[in-house]
């Protein structure tokens, strides 16, 4: 992605900020995508279908913008598929240490205004910064 604009980051944000609401409002959950997948490891029988209805909007959601005429951006993938397999464990790892995933946390937790939240956003945000300064300045990826 080369240009940024405001207005669809804006409008973006609003739309993620109201589901959340929404799905906290309408449904008692919260909209913490790692914590809806792993509640598929042994799920109760009536936890089945809105989970699994969830995971698959996020799948339609942009398959649908694309029939609608919207074009998606360029895919560039330039890792190995054994260190995305080895980030995407070391993630998964994460969300399980810090007890949920920025979905969880850096939408639903900081609107609800939830301490453990905000910390956990922090330090989110810290790794993420000194990884990509590691691997891009130090490393020279």
């Amino acid at each position: 992605m080369d240009t940024f604009n405001p207005i669809s980051a804006l409008l973006g944000g609003l739309l993620i900020g109201a589901s959340a609401a929404l799905f906290l409002v309408l449904n008692g959950r919260i909209a913490g995508v790692s914590g809806i997948l792993g509640g598929l490891i042994h799920p109760a029988r009536s936890e089945i279908g809105w989970r699994l209805a969830f995971l698959a909007g996020l799948f339609a959601a942009p398959l649908l913008y694309v029939a609608l005429g919207g074009a998606l951006p360029p895919i560039r993938v330039t890792p190995s598929i054994g260190l995305l397999i080895v980030a995407g464990l070391i993630v998964g790892f994460g969300t399980r240490l810090g007890a949920g995933c920025t979905s969880g946390h850096g939408v639903c937790g900081i609107g609800r205004g939830s301490p453990r939240s905000l910390a956990a956003t922090a330090v989110f945000m810290i790794t993420a910064i000194l990884t990509v300064f590691i691997t891009r300045h130090v490393l020279g990826g």
